[in-house]
């Protein structure tokens, strides 16, 4: 089970998780800190570029550069349109660059359509449930 706890400090907020790692959150004025659609975002990318680096590599084709742009823009004051992520690729000039182009793109793809968790949670809707002591 995946679980964090967001709370309300003395300058805004912040998320933990069970491991100690912290992430502030913010209503976007502030600096250095996330506000909540952006951690959704950064969500997204996280969870593709974590599973296609370790599966790129795996079958011999590490990129020298995998990165990646997650957007989105809100279609009501409260509801994000499509979220669209945009990878930033470098090649290895080494070797078959054609090949390692094709496994990385066919690596991508599978992450996006089966192995996200976050993206397919998003695309199928998944249900947020709210419980009030």
């Amino acid at each position: 089970m995946a679980n964090v706890r967001v709370e309300r400090t003395e300058n805004g907020f912040r998320a933990t998780n069970a491991r100690g790692a912290e992430v502030l959150i913010g209503g976007g004025d502030e600096d250095g800190v996330f506000t909540p659609v952006e951690l959704l975002l950064a969500a997204v990318g996280g969870c593709n570029i974590v599973t296609v680096e370790p599966l790129t590599a795996k079958r011999g084709h590490r990129l020298v550069r995998l990165a990646m742009t997650v957007q989105s823009d809100k279609v009501e004051p409260n509801l994000l349109g499509p979220v669209t992520v945009t990878y930033d690729v470098e090649l290895p000039a080494e070797g078959d660059s054609e090949k390692a182009d094709e496994v990385y793109r066919a690596v991508a793809e599978r992450v996006h359509e089966k192995y996200c968790t976050v993206s397919r949670s998003l695309q199928e809707g998944t249900e947020v449930r709210l419980e009030l002591p």
